[in-house]
């Protein structure tokens, strides 16, 4: 016997994202902050005085991406048991795009699932990781192949969390701004070649510019069934390079910019983008100290890797290439041989 279920047709993703001073938070229920040492070295003082809760609890994690693992995730899930959440209690993520993204894996698992909130504190996961609801982790095949997309119930960005921010880690977290005004917007990449970021005014609007972009996105495809894998411009390629150097020697930002100039090189290649247009974006890129350049060392088994991608489907890889600044284009079925070859541009010299 057939029994048809109609089912409710999903609703658009919607949470408040605030980007201004951190207001004071209340909540009628048991909480846990899930934060790093670092960032509790710096912040955990003020956040805490900008939270009330019936019963609140800090756990710290190591920090790193080597420590995005499914082993740190059930020591935090072993915290929410030992304090007793139930299914009303609420996990805080405070800290980058590690904390976002465990601690909403964390609470898409505990008791099947409890509210989360993003408080990002580093730019990449102000105006990325924190938005858009994809929770994860890492594994030995690759980055966040292990996870769920996971909604928070309310994203608060504060740039005031920036200012104990490493130059380098601010950079990284342009790196997301840039790609998304290469995919998307035009204007707002021209507004990136003269902005000076250590302008709070002109930070934020920055910081704007690209939530609204990316909410844009998500809101038409939470799931990343179309246009939201264009949101993986420089990952299919940065990704790889995460994974060669263990994921210990260049920040996530940093290796998306990689991967970024390595797609511009194939997008070039394709006759999708100019060698001028490609320049300008290492320039914007090179202007805010990112790393640009990468030696592949052995060509066959740097695009082996791109098999691991999950856009990746039926032994096709997909990537995600600019179409000149400001568009988009998702191609499949590459040959091989021009892969390798745009590659190769990146190889050891003999």
């Amino acid at each position: 016997m057939i029994v048809p279920i109609e089912l409710v047709p999903p609703q658009p993703v919607k949470y408040d994202i605030t980007i201004d001073k951190l207001p004071c938070l209340t909540f009628q229920t048991k909480v846990v902050v899930v934060t790093n040492p670092t960032v509790a070295g710096f912040h955990l003082e003020t956040l805490l005085k900008h939270i009330e809760a019936s019963e609140l609890h800090i756990v710290t994690i190591p920090d790193g991406e080597q420590y995005k693992t499914l082993e740190t995730v059930e020591n935090i899930l072993n915290e929410c048991f030992e304090h007793k959440l139930d299914r009303k209690s609420m996990l805080i993520a405070f800290g980058g795009g590690v904390i976002g993204d465990m601690t909403g894996f964390t609470a898409s698992l505990y008791q099947r699932g409890i509210d989360f909130i993003q408080i990002p504190t580093t730019l990449l996961s102000q105006v990325d990781a924190s938005v858009g609801g994809k929770t994860g982790v890492n594994n030995k095949y690759g980055k966040n192949l292990i996870g769920a997309f996971y909604q928070p119930k309310a994203v608060y960005i504060d740039p005031a969390f920036l200012k104990t921010l490493p130059a380098r880690e601010f950079a990284a977290g342009v790196a997301e701004i840039v790609k998304m005004a290469v995919m998307f917007d035009q204007d707002y990449f021209e507004f990136l070649m003269g902005a000076d970021l250590s302008e709070e005014e002109v930070l934020k609007e920055a910081i704007r510019r690209s939530v609204e972009l990316k909410a844009w996105v998500v809101n038409q495809d939470e799931k990343e069934a179309g246009i939201r894998a264009v949101l993986n411009y420089g990952h299919t390629f940065g990704h790889v390079v995460e994974n060669e150097t263990g994921y210990t020697t260049y920040l996530h930002g940093e290796a998306v910019a990689i991967g970024m100039v390595m797609a511009n090189a194939l997008a070039v290649e394709l006759g999708l983008m100019s060698e001028a247009e490609a320049a300008r974006i290492r320039t914007l890129l090179e202007r805010f100290s990112l790393p640009t350049d990468y030696v592949i060392r052995d060509v066959n088994d740097f695009y082996e890797h791109f098999f691991l991608d999950k856009k990746s489907a039926n032994n096709s890889i997909k990537f995600i290439l600019p179409q000149g600044i400001g568009g988009h284009r998702i191609v499949q079925d590459i040959d091989e041989t021009v892969v390798k070859n745009v590659l190769k541009k990146f190889g050891a010299q003999v």
